[in-house]
């Protein structure tokens, strides 16, 4: 560490308690940054999207259909990608995160049929499509719904 790589902490250095109007000699007097006259220089600037009395872009746009507050986000993985598991092993969650196949678990896990099972795995997450259920049993493997 050196004088010279000596830099102030994040966010430590701009501070909102700039006094502005505060004549010529502060660097910002006379019009405080306002620059000269027009609507913006005046107080009661109109709000942000405000478009001088024209139908505002916001308004403009259709609006189009819902969001559902309760809708959750499942992470969908197929068989295939259990292959790179040894046989006879337990997959869980927190096995699939750790091998990197799941990120972000988010609101669940389903386990989809897409590709062909080798192995005998012992298979826990929210939810197995029929094909991927079936894919699993006929190698001799379980699924688990947690």
């Amino acid at each position: 560490m050196d004088l010279s790589n000596l830099s102030p902490a994040e966010g430590s250095v701009k501070s909102d308690n700039f006094r502005r109007g505060r004549g010529h000699g502060s660097g910002n007097g006379k019009t405080a940054g306002k620059g000269h006259k027009g609507q913006k220089a005046r107080s009661g600037a109109p709000r942000p999207g405000f478009e001088g009395g024209q139908m505002p872009l916001y308004r403009r746009i259709p609006k189009r259909g819902f969001t559902n507050r309760n809708r959750l986000e499942i992470v969908a993985i197929n068989v295939s990608a259990l292959e790179r598991f040894d046989a006879g092993s337990e997959v869980s969650i927190e096995t699939l995160i750790e091998s990197g196949i799941v990120k972000n678990p988010k609101d669940g896990v389903k386990i989809l049929g897409n590709g062909e099972l080798t192995k005998k795995l012992t298979v826990k997450a929210n939810a197995f499509s029929a094909s991927a259920k079936e894919k699993i049993e006929a190698v001799g493997g379980t699924c688990e719904v947690i």
